[in-house]
């Protein structure tokens, strides 16, 4: 009987799973997929190929993929490579407190192209793909001028503070920051245009906001030091 085993079942997006397949013939070729529908109903998918060994198995941490969406031993591949089934869609989790991404992954014994099989899985299994760990604190910064979230780790402190600021997109993006706070950092999802009472574009941007993050970072009693990213 074949059968996919995946640990562990509940993982921060950064931490690693071990995936295994048993139960196959000798030397039989399989079709790994790996999907997930995001928070706005968008399903990001990923698959590749791959070949039982003498015992009919496959462990991803040591069998090569031999084609799809990569090639070659990549424990981590089929979550690395989930694209969107719609052209220039970025996977994103908004909501990072309150739910995980629910990651399927599907085994066919026989090669698959498609990228939405008709015929059913030989096993199928889901894992827990969180974006923070227990324990951690979301706080909603409004000081000042200054908008954000701050995460701060379990226990006393004080931690190491990271002010983590997202690039050109605008709007309050935390995904980075409460995942900087479950390996220990106080961290600050710092917006700075496109959000709540903030400037709306990059016309004009007053670098002092900055300066007011650090310092409201620096003087917060969870705090050590920081560093900027």
């Amino acid at each position: 009987m074949i059968s996919l085993k995946v640990s562990p079942e509940i993982s921060l997006v950064d931490e690693p799973v071990k995936i295994q397949v048993c139960g196959l013939p000798p030397e039989q070729i399989i079709t790994l997929r790996a999907w997930l529908q995001d928070e706005k109903g968008r399903i990001f998918h990923s698959q590749a190929v791959y070949v039982s060994d003498t015992e009919g198995k496959v462990d991803l941490e040591h069998s090569p993929a031999t084609g799809g969406d990569f090639y070659g031993v990549c424990p981590m591949g089929l979550f690395w490579a989930l694209k969107s089934s719609s052209p220039f869609q970025r996977l994103r989790k908004c909501d990072v407190m309150g739910s995980p991404f629910h990651v399927h992954l599907e085994v066919y014994s026989h090669l698959e192209f498609t990228p939405f099989p008709e015929k059913p899985p030989a096993a199928t299994t889901s894992v827990e793909r969180w974006s923070v760990s227990p324990g951690v604190q979301r706080l909603e910064v409004r000081q000042g001028r200054i908008r954000g979230a701050l995460f701060i780790p379990p226990g006393e402190g004080p931690f190491p503070g990271v002010i983590d600021i997202f690039g050109a997109m605008g709007g309050l993006v935390e995904v980075r920051a409460c995942l900087l706070a479950s390996h220990g950092f106080a961290a600050l999802a710092l917006a700075y245009f496109g959000y709540d009472d903030l400037p709306k574009t990059l016309d004009h941007i007053d670098l002092h906001y900055f300066e007011e993050a650090v310092n409201f970072l620096v003087n917060h009693p969870k705090v050590s030091k920081i560093h900027l990213l």
